[in-house]
């Protein structure tokens, strides 16, 4: 599907337009909309809504129309088409990449005789990442432009006659403007590590259960027990030769896993050359080279943990490169939260807590629309459930005296 470049919608004294490319915007104008650079929004600052993070997915091959993520990122602009609002958004062919399951609605909608796809999606690829999806300009009034970005992409959806419009991994607030606006809410769960102002990661220790706190402190010991070594890097420390390293780890443990890694090696460099101080390699060595490796996203106050992988099997490495070592950079920059990635139960027992997460869906279908709501009130009072469940069973002390 080509983009409509010449489309237009009114909303008020503003116009939507769609640009095919990340590359179609300036890199000044991207930067000029809030939490996409340190610069635009210190204190929001998420990497992956940087320019040189969506860039580099583009210019890398990762999210292009060959690989199904055809670019129909929406531009909100004044009149004289000064940029006051954007959203990194896709046509996409397939659901893969996307970490929100939609794989049943486009089955029943197939089987009914419909065509699921294309569909857009709000989104950034390959990452599972609670961030703003309406972006909006720095010091503008961000709700009326919200409302009118959410008007607009439903409106691109009804030109583009695509079956559906996706935007997951909002905020909260920003799913709710989405409802507001004719999007049907849906909810799912990650685990977060959140800082408590800990001085070190002993005074995180000193928070747990006994029980739980010897059994962590054991598992750490046995993570780094056959000679390995940890090396956190970042900045210049990231070299084409780590990079060629955690490559290896990742394609391995990615064709093993999902059987089809999304990211190649020029995105590794890409992202190197742009946001390296925005990034933190996570590398275990052993017999003076590297097995294994986990690689990390700085914001302005939250550690995103992303891919991993490894070349040697060792007990528990896993939880020390990915949770524990994040753990300790966080405290070490007093960064408020972790989030370690998608699913993953075992991560409770290391001090990850369940937090909701939420996406908003336009169904155009009106059939389809009044099955997938019947089926989101069920899902959110079964993720509420599962939530209360695990913090019933959080690791933490249940009363001063920590047992």
């Amino acid at each position: 599907m080509g983009s409509d470049r010449s489309g237009e919608v009114r909303a008020r004294e503003l116009q939507v337009r769609v640009a095919a490319s990340i590359g179609a915007f300036t890199e000044t104008e991207w930067s000029g909309l809030a939490g996409t650079s340190r610069a635009a929004g210190a204190e929001t600052y998420n990497p992956f809504l940087s320019y040189a993070f969506l860039r580099s997915l583009e210019e890398a091959g990762c999210a292009t129309p060959r690989t199904g993520w055809q670019g129909q990122h929406v531009r909100l602009e004044t009149a004289d088409g000064t940029l006051v609002g954007a959203i990194p958004c896709y046509a996409k062919s397939h659901s893969q990449g996307e970490y929100v399951f939609d794989h049943g609605w486009a089955d029943a909608y197939e089987r009914a005789g419909g065509s699921y796809y294309p569909k857009l999606q709000a989104a950034i690829p390959f990452t599972p990442v609670t961030g703003p999806r309406l972006l909006t300009a720095v010091g503008a009034d961000a709700p009326p432009l919200e409302a009118a970005l959410a008007e607009g992409l439903k409106a691109v959806a009804d030109r583009l006659d695509v079956s559906s419009a996706h935007v997951t991994f909002a905020t909260q607030a920003q799913a709710e403007t989405l409802e507001g606006t004719g999007f049907l809410h849906r909810t799912d769960q990650q685990f977060h590590f959140r800082n408590a102002g800990y001085g070190s990661y002993e005074d995180f220790l000193e928070t747990l259960a006994s029980r739980k706190r010897k059994a962590l402190k054991k598992e750490r010991r046995e993570a780094v027990a056959a000679d390995i070594t940890i090396d956190r890097l970042t900045g210049s420390d990231i070299t084409e030769s780590v990079w060629d390293d955690f490559f290896a780890f990742y394609m391995d443990t990615g064709s093993r896993k999902w059987g089809r890694p999304y990211l190649n090696r020029k995105f590794f460099s890409l992202i190197g050359q742009r946001m390296a101080q925005d990034i933190l390699l996570v590398m275990a060595k052993r017999n003076g080279r590297y097995i294994a490796g986990a690689i990390n996203f700085i914001g302005s106050d939250a550690l995103y943990g992303r891919n991993w992988g490894c070349i040697e099997n060792h007990p528990f490495l896993h939880f020390e490169v990915c949770y524990h070592q994040a753990i300790d950079f966080a405290i070490e920059r007093k960064l408020s939260v972790v989030e370690a990635g998608a699913q993953g139960e075992h991560k409770l027992a290391r001090g990850y807590m369940p937090v909701t997460t939420h996406s908003a869906h336009y169904i155009r279908h009106a059939g389809l629309r009044r099955a997938v709501a019947d089926y989101l009130r069920r899902e959110r009072r079964e993720v509420e459930h599962n939530i209360d469940y695990y913090e019933d069973h959080a690791p933490f002390r249940k009363d001063a005296n920590g047992e």
